[in-house]
């Protein structure tokens, strides 16, 4: 036996090797086709991780109040039109106009009104038969202080600055109206205002619910 296995060494050692190497190739083609499954498996739980994760915070965000613009006049430090957004009150957007001016009443203000897409805030002077405030843009007064009558600018009476917080009435045609009072007599109707040049019935329609004689 022994001086058989030396005689054959050779291919003794050769079927060894091919052995060996039968194995190593089954073992690692094994492992070659299941890795793959495995790494596509981890890779399908990452992604259902993130999808889960980025779902989540999609459905968490809040939504973001709307965008709304209010016009500020009377007696206010900044008057104008400001952005506002849903849900704010009348005091925040005065306070964002730079506050009240010393000669405004206070008394004819609902401080604590939440504010409208294009509403008017109208701030009223002490002692001034103005609007009462605030009012829509309709004209229609969105908080009612005293009689109708008290609520609207007496165009009879009003000065220069009074006609100007009047929607469509610069310095122009707050002259022309007192100009108007003054050579041809106090207006007999509010209907008598389109009489002025430049104020014509789209002008006169936003006004008529604001004025009185």
């Amino acid at each position: 036996m022994k001086d058989w296995l030396i005689e054959h060494k050779i291919s003794v050692l050769l079927g060894a090797l091919l052995t060996l190497g039968g194995i190593y190739y089954f073992y690692v083609s094994d492992s070659a086709t299941t890795s793959p499954v495995n790494t596509l498996s981890m890779e399908e739980k990452v992604q259902e991780n993130v999808g889960e994760k980025g779902s989540t915070q999609s459905g968490n965000q809040p939504e973001l109040p709307e965008k709304i613009m209010v016009d500020v006049k009377g007696q206010i430090k900044q008057p104008g039109v400001y952005q506002a957004n849903t849900g704010e009150r009348v005091i925040d957007v005065i306070s964002r106009a730079g506050g009240l001016t010393d000669k405004a009443d206070q008394g004819m203000v609902n401080f604590a009104e939440h504010v409208k897409d294009e509403m008017i805030i109208y701030i009223p002077a002490k002692g001034e038969e103005g609007l009462s405030s605030p009012i829509t843009s309709s004209g229609n007064p969105a908080s009612s202080v005293g009689s109708q009558n008290e609520a609207k600018i007496n165009i009879n009476k009003a000065d220069e600055t009074e006609l100007q917080n009047l929607p469509g009435i610069g310095p122009a045609k707050a002259a022309a109206i007192i100009e108007y009072r003054n050579t041809s007599g106090p207006f007999k109707t509010v209907e008598d205002l389109k009489n002025i040049s430049g104020i014509g019935d789209k002008t006169f329609e936003k006004l008529k619910d604001l004025i009185a004689i």
